[in-house]
């Protein structure tokens, strides 16, 4: 069976995620959590390091990740155990090293979450944004709003067929955000 990590970079109450091109055959054109295959003889931990920094050209603190969820997913002919891991410390500023991958990053609060790919890790994520001390603080260290469970399960906040979302320009740190074209994400 396959198996597969991603990872969520979590910040000031925004998470990392990606937006798969269209080509790719697993989740074409949804924002999902970057990631990729565990390789044979690897530990999950040190694939989710390597796919990041391949990814993302950032070096997580394994030691800050921990478990969200795992699930069985994919087809029944071709099943895959997907691992969601939420990681609280990194090292570099997130770029999109992997435009074959995705054709867009970008940072979303809770509120501006789009559709999940996975139903199992978005509760296990907006779970973990809020009720983990340090690894989502609020600005300045001002405690996080909480979610409004009415609005999440409603749909509202969700994006309408064709919308993109506006995500915010820098990281966590203040950092630009770079795109795939070598700028700050607009």
């Amino acid at each position: 069976m396959l198996r597969v990590v991603v990872g969520a970079l979590v910040r000031d109450g925004r998470v990392l995620l990606g937006h798969r091109r269209p080509d790719k055959q697993a989740r074409p054109g949804l924002w999902d959590l970057p990631g990729g295959v565990v390789e044979t003889g690897e530990s999950e931990l040190g694939a989710l390091a390597r796919e990041l920094h391949e990814e993302l050209g950032v070096r997580v603190s394994t030691d800050s990740a921990s478990l969200l969820a795992r699930v069985h997913a994919g087809p029944a002919d071709e099943p895959a155990l997907l691992s969601a891991w939420i990681v609280g410390h990194w090292r570099g500023t997130p770029a999109n090293l992997a435009p074959d991958e995705h054709d867009e990053i970008a940072w979303f609060r809770l509120a501006e979450l789009p559709p999940p790919p996975h139903v199992v890790v978005r509760p296990a994520l907006v779970e973990a944004m809020r009720s983990r001390p340090g690894v989502a603080p609020g600005p300045r260290g001002l405690p996080r709003s909480p979610l409004d469970r009415r609005a999440w399960t409603s749909g509202a906040g969700q994006l309408r067929p064709g919308e993109r979302p506006q995500p915010d320009q820098h990281g966590p740190q203040g950092e630009a955000l770079e795109g795939t074209r070598g700028g700050p994400v607009r």
